[in-house]
């Protein structure tokens, strides 16, 4: 069961959630600048991540951590695997429709998020979700340009789709690497519990799939080494590194609804990235959708006091 922690703790823990959705919020942008192919765009920021990764997991073992349990690590690593999909399909979702409504599309792992905790962890929703649902499908018809008057982006009914894959792999991903970085968490007084050791298997796992995507699709397309790898190690270490570490150092403290609300800075800032650097300019029904959107998920996120029927966490 996912402890109850002190209200200074899971304070932290939320605080970490949003600085980290915050450093990923860069991550459609980068992309974009990068320039290269989908599958190259993501074996780039899983690949240059890495060594960062590796070292701070060396660190924090030196320091004292827990070794991560064999489930647990291949738990992270499957995660990963579903990390490269969701690269290389939202790298396909931003050509067609932009960075900024890509994202949000993306985060109908909102949604997604407690429905598939429900039925895997014990951890009961709130019933507002049943609200949320249509709400957030009348958004996705608007920003598709399904309603019959087009919009932004080449291919926007095509981009909706690719985001909405996108989300439900995010929301394995979320999950998956959550489980693996509960273990063991906060079980004894003072007892340190692995961070960067997940973050790294995940990873691993992500080059891993990038790479036979790449191979299987024929998709390893680099532009001009500079910028483009410059661009790629940014990728990396902003949204690999710094974001995905704080967002998995909140993931055992907080339940997973909350988690993926917190994730919401992520489209906010893409949205706003996208018309600054990229000169993104949605129509206004588009961003209407977005924000049809963005309220249904403040509705599924309202009233999640979620009553959780013992959530085990795997030992």
């Amino acid at each position: 069961m996912v402890p109850r922690l002190r209200g200074g703790l899971s304070g932290q823990a939320a605080a970490a959630a949003v600085a980290g959705a915050a450093c990923i919020s860069t991550s459609a942008v980068v992309m974009k600048l990068a320039g290269s192919s989908a599958s190259m765009t993501a074996l780039g920021r899983t690949a240059f991540a890495l060594p960062a990764l590796g070292l701070l997991a060396w660190l924090e073992r030196r320091r004292g951590a827990a070794p991560m349990t064999a489930r647990s690590r291949w738990l992270a690593r499957l995660s990963g695997l579903f990390l490269a999909a969701v690269l290389v399909l939202w790298s396909h979702a931003i050509d067609d429709i932009g960075a900024g409504l890509s994202t949000v599309i993306d985060n109908l792992q909102v949604v997604l998020v407690p429905f598939a905790a429900w039925a895997v962890l014990g951890e009961r929703p709130h019933r507002r979700l049943l609200i949320a649902l249509p709400v957030m499908v009348g958004g996705l018809v608007l920003i598709g340009g399904l309603a019959g008057t087009g919009g932004y982006g080449t291919h926007p009914a095509l981009g909706t789709a690719f985001g909405t894959g996108v989300g439900i792999l995010y929301t394995a991903y979320i999950l998956m690497l959550r489980q693996a970085t509960a273990p063991g968490i906060l079980t004894e007084e003072g007892e340190r519990a692995p961070v960067a050791a997940p973050l790294y298997e995940a990873t691993l796992g992500a080059a891993a799939g990038s790479l036979v995507l790449g191979l299987a699709l024929r998709d390893f397309r680099l532009g001009p080494a500079w910028p483009d790898l410059a661009w790629l190690i940014v990728l990396a270490l902003t949204s690999q590194v710094i974001g995905w570490l704080l967002i998995t150092m909140s993931m055992p403290r907080l339940p997973a609804w909350l988690v993926s609300v917190l994730l919401l800075f992520q489209p906010l800032g893409s949205l706003l990235l996208g018309a600054t650097f990229l000169g993104e300019r949605p129509s206004p029904l588009q961003l209407a959708g977005a924000a049809v959107m963005l309220a249904g998920i403040v509705i599924a996120a309202g009233g999640q006091g979620t009553t959780r029927r013992s959530a085990r966490s795997a030992s």
